[in-house]
Parts: C-alpha cells; sequence; structure tokens
C-alpha cells in the first residue's frame, strides 16, 4: 500500500511538474513576446493583420520596405529609409519596415540589430509561413527577392523588387508627393 501511495503522489507531482512547465513556458513566451515590442517598435504579424497597413486610403502615403538583417542590399539601404522617415515626416509620409527575419532569430539578430543602428521606423516582424499566398499577394510578380518596397497612397501604388540609393529612393517618393 505504501509503495502504491509513494507512486501516486510521484505521478501527480510528475503531471503537476509538466503542467506547471507548460503554463510556464506560455507565460514565458507571453513575456518574451511583450518585451520584444517595449525594448524596440518591433511588433509580429502574420500575413492577414499586415495586409490592412498595405492597403490603407488615407491622406498619407506609405513608404513599405521588406527587407532582413541577413540581406546585404537591405542593410545597406536601411539608412535611406530612416532619412525619408526624419525628412518627409511633415509631408504626410510614414514608413514601415517589414522584417522577413527568422522569427527564432528576434532576440539574438533583430533586435539587437535595430538597437545598434538606432532604427526609429515602426517594424512588423513578419511571421507567416504560407509564403507562396502572401509573396503573391503582395504584388503577383514579385519573386520573393529581398529588398522589395511599396510606395503607395489612395491614388496609386507601386512595387521595387530592387534596392535603392537614397536620391532614386527620393524621386520614387516625390513622384507619388507630386513634388
Amino acid at each position: 500500500m505504501m509503495i502504491k501511495k509513494s507512486m501516486y503522489i510521484l505521478f501527480v507531482l510528475i503531471i503537476n511538474f509538466s503542467c506547471k512547465n507548460e503554463k510556464l513556458q506560455t507565460t514565458k513566451q507571453s513575456i518574451e513576446k511583450e518585451l520584444v515590442s517595449s525594448i524596440t517598435n518591433v511588433k509580429t504579424y502574420d500575413f492577414n493583420q499586415l495586409k490592412p497597413l498595405l492597403e490603407r486610403k488615407d491622406n498619407k502615403t506609405y513608404v513599405v520596405n521588406f527587407w532582413a538583417t541577413w540581406c546585404a542590399p537591405c542593410v545597406k539601404e536601411l539608412p535611406y529609409f530612416e532619412k525619408i522617415k526624419k525628412e518627409y515626416a511633415n509631408k504626410n509620409v510614414e514608413v514601415l519596415l517589414v522584417s522577413l527575419d527568422f522569427p527564432k532569430q528576434v532576440e539574438r539578430a533583430l533586435i539587437p540589430f535595430l538597437n545598434k543602428r538606432n532604427i526609429q521606423s515602426d517594424v512588423i516582424l513578419l511571421d507567416d509561413v504560407n509564403e507562396d499566398v502572401w509573396i503573391k499577394a503582395i504584388d503577383e510578380n514579385w519573386s520573393g527577392a529581398l529588398p522589395a518596397t511599396i510606395i503607395y497612397n489612395k491614388e496609386g501604388r507601386k512595387f521595387y523588387e530592387q534596392s535603392f540609393d537614397y536620391e532614386a529612393l527620393e524621386n520614387e517618393l516625390n513622384t507619388f508627393l507630386k513634388i
């Protein structure tokens, strides 16, 4: 009887610990997500959450850049998007940086990258495994290569599968602003 009781207690402890461990893991993930948002301006979205940000019909012009920390041309052009954000803020222009970094590397790669470079633009980590769907939904001719950029407002939209220097980016933006 004593052995059965001991086994029962051990079983209850194992089950209880497993459940608590699972709850702790869920709580840890929730805290990590909140921490990511509070440390930087990064939010994690799937494509359904991102899509409305690519289709706004207000009085602003949007510059949306798809990039990743592991993409050298993306990293090279990032300061140009930051400069656009700063220099065109009073002209109703918003910059959104959509990171295609691997979600498991947010803490190791993305956040340190953003902090080191003092990135001020809003950053969304696109965490959606259905790239065959969302790549074509963003632009039917997009091969999925990075960097890629969308500039749009209520009057028009253009997709660019290329990297930019500052002058070329500013010229494209100005066609939407009619400057």
